[in-house]
């Protein structure tokens, strides 16, 4: 069986799409009709070639979204075929298969234990969760990355709690997620930063209580003004902004979450009287998940119109056109373009 998949021979050069060679399935993998792929900055940082060396070119890219199950490996309880599911690079329970190998016109390229661009692909059954018959596909796949790790940041990393004051750095992807979390758990004032006054309209629309343009105005100052800071989430992989969060929270009790994805190389340098005066700083690994007991809840969210789906599905885009997908996301023009395998 041949799948049609973008493929990343050389950094910092046009992804090639053309059609691999499925290898048979290995105990613990599972071969998905891919439906829906989201497209994280992740992906645009390997294709530039910003995540330090690439020691697996030529390989597969993508780690979210949604699809069907067409085969099962040995091994495999978690899902059987017919079963639709989301993918994610959160690793669930089941097998973990590390990776696949295709063949492309005799050449070997490299898959993780999860890939999305591509019309099949095979996947460790780690990485898959059963997708609920009660949301679409469409925003199933949001499920996979920013989503999960917007809302865990909030619900799991933070545990913030009704009345806290919360400011989120970057209203990506992951930002928005993180500003509709905060306003499910009755966090209050939200505070949203950004440098482009679009990507704040949206969040204002979303559930943002106070905007700030960063590239206006002083968000430390600006933030002290309104209000005394429980929590701060950078979620822009901006070291100017993990510094900006750091300062603005409360002394004695202030947290700072670090979510964002810097390029690789870059360094954050911090003033080590911001520990002596209380503040405490966490990582998060996408939000802190366990993808088999989270991902039900946050279709409930969903299902229920509790997180509002449209600014992250309205930019759909072809296989073919990926490239457009991964410039649009890049320049801004877009918040999370979402790829139709459906769409010749």
């Amino acid at each position: 069986m041949r799948t049609k998949a973008a493929i990343l021979v050389e950094t910092s050069k046009p992804l090639i799409i053309d059609e691999l060679d499925i290898p048979p399935l290995h105990p613990g993998q599972v071969l998905v009709e891919i439906k829906y792929s989201g497209v994280c900055h992740t992906q645009l940082l390997e294709v530039k070639g910003l995540r330090g060396k690439d020691e697996f070119l030529p390989h597969c890219l993508g780690h979210e979204g949604s699809g069907m199950v067409i085969e099962v490996g040995k091994n495999v309880k978690k899902v059987k075929p017919g079963d639709f599911v989301i993918l994610s690079w959160m690793k669930g329970i089941g097998e973990n298969v590390n990776s696949a190998v295709y063949d492309w016109k005799g050449k070997k390229v490299n898959a993780g234990a999860i890939t999305t661009f591509s019309n099949h692909a095979v996947i460790s059954e780690n990485r898959l969760t059963l997708a609920s018959k009660n949301i679409s596909l469409k925003e199933a796949a949001l499920i996979g990355c920013a989503m999960p790790t917007g809302l865990g940041t909030i619900f799991n990393t933070t545990s913030a709690k009704p009345g806290q004051s919360i400011a989120i750095f970057g209203c990506g992807g992951i930002g928005l997620s993180a500003i509709q979390g905060a306003k499910i758990a009755g966090c209050v004032p939200i505070i949203a930063v950004d440098i482009n006054p679009s990507k704040l309209l949206i969040a204002k629309e979303l559930g943002a209580t106070h905007t700030i343009d960063a590239s206006k105005q002083d968000p430390i100052k600006t933030i002290q003004e309104i209000t005394s800071l429980d929590f701060a989430i950078e979620a822009s992989g901006s070291s100017i902004a993990m510094n900006q969060a750091i300062l603005s929270v409360k002394n004695q009790g202030g947290t700072v979450v670090i979510a964002g994805n810097a390029p690789h190389g870059t360094f954050l340098s911090i003033d080590p009287k911001q520990f002596n005066l209380g503040k405490k700083i966490l990582g998060t690994w996408g939000g802190d998940n366990d993808p088999d007991s989270h991902f039900p809840k946050y279709s409930k969210l969903l299902e229920f119109k509790y997180f509002n789906t449209q600014p992250f599905t309205k930019n759909i885009y072809s296989l073919d056109n990926i490239e457009k997908a991964l410039d649009d996301l890049e320049k801004g023009k877009v918040l999370r373009p979402l790829i139709d395998m459906t769409i010749g």
